[in-house]
């Protein structure tokens, strides 16, 4: 029925357009339409198949949680928000990245941590950890985002509520003495936009997720996602003057393209612990080749969009962790 409705709507809309061209008595688009009507009715309705089956599936993902969700919503309106959105991110993961989280029971249950990941194009496989981490271990992980999501329109509430901050060492060292999880990608913005298929970290010298880890005294946990720079990319025309442009005004101007359905993995590394009279430069160093241990374990480098498609049905095989 509800198929058999979009066919006839689909066709009234193009019998309008007929006789919209034979007003205007143009023979040859005529013709044209003749000929791309079948084409486009066979593409159309396949695709809200697609897409109907799709949201059938999220809702499905959703409704898995119910008893959950209506836990969150008893104790906390905003708790039960985070936890919808959650499960709409989870079944979001599961059906379009087929991802994964490796080492997961490495995120501690109870106590603070600091998680440090590698800044994809769209850090989308961190908005998988966070949903993760809230539906299976009852915990959320709150964030340090850049200033300027805060000024996007309609965002502010969002930020709030999913508690991303821009956050100073002071702040995240209070969060973390609270007992909570915290997210921090020292690359951020720039590694986002000007990082490229090769996966090297651009973090310069940004250390201070180090002193916020080492006044808080509690371990940092090292993630990287296999392929997340081919699930979004930004072209490499122009990518040099955009940086500069980047580093003198702080505006986050670049195309960014995909959301490709590639295999998506998140590893979990090992707890790191600052190390008694450790520099703070020495332990950055500790966590960023860490990071880049990961990449090199676990990432096809560089980066090939066709074969993180590919990984879907042959999964990569890691080699061997080099320093």
């Amino acid at each position: 029925m509800i198929f058999s409705n979009i066919t006839d709507e689909i066709t009234d809309h193009l019998q309008y357009a007929w006789e919209l061209l034979d007003t205007l008595d143009i023979n040859y688009w005529k013709w044209v339409l003749w000929v791309v009507y079948p084409i486009f009715i066979s593409f159309l309705l396949p695709l809200f198949i697609l897409l109907f089956l799709y949201g059938s599936a999220l809702f499905l993902n959703v409704y898995k949680y119910r008893h959950r969700l209506r836990e969150a919503y008893g104790r906390d309106f905003w708790d039960g928000a985070r936890k919808t959105l959650a499960a709409l991110w989870d079944g979001q993961a599961r059906i379009w990245h087929g991802y994964e989280i490796v080492g997961f029971e490495k995120i501690p249950r109870e106590g603070p941590a600091l998680l440090i990941y590698y800044h994809g194009t769209i850090p989308i496989d961190f908005y998988y950890v966070i949903a993760k981490t809230l539906l299976d271990k009852n915990r959320h992980i709150r964030a340090v985002g850049d200033r300027f999501l805060f000024h996007i329109p309609g965002w502010r509430l969002m930020m709030e509520v999913m508690r991303v901050t821009p956050g100073t060492v002071q702040s995240c060292v209070n969060v973390l003495r609270e007992g909570h999880l915290l997210g921090i990608s020292p690359g951020g913005v720039r590694e986002a936009l000007f990082g490229d298929e090769h996966y090297q970290l651009m973090w310069g010298r940004r250390d201070g997720f180090a002193k916020v880890a080492m006044q808080a005294n509690v371990p940092v946990i090292p993630l990287f996602t296999q392929n997340v720079r081919e699930a979004f990319r930004t072209p490499q025309l122009g990518k040099n003057l955009l940086l500069k442009l980047y580093e003198r005004t702080r505006l986050p101007i670049s195309l960014i393209y995909g959301f490709f359905p590639v295999k998506m993995r998140t590893f979990v590394g090992d707890p790191i612990y600052p190390d008694p009279g450790q520099s703070v430069e020495q332990f950055r160093r500790r966590v960023e080749n860490a990071i880049h241990v990961m990449i090199r374990q676990h990432q096809r480098l560089p980066g090939n969009i066709f074969m993180a498609l590919l990984d879907r049905f042959i999964p990569y095989r890691p080699r061997t962790a080099q320093s």
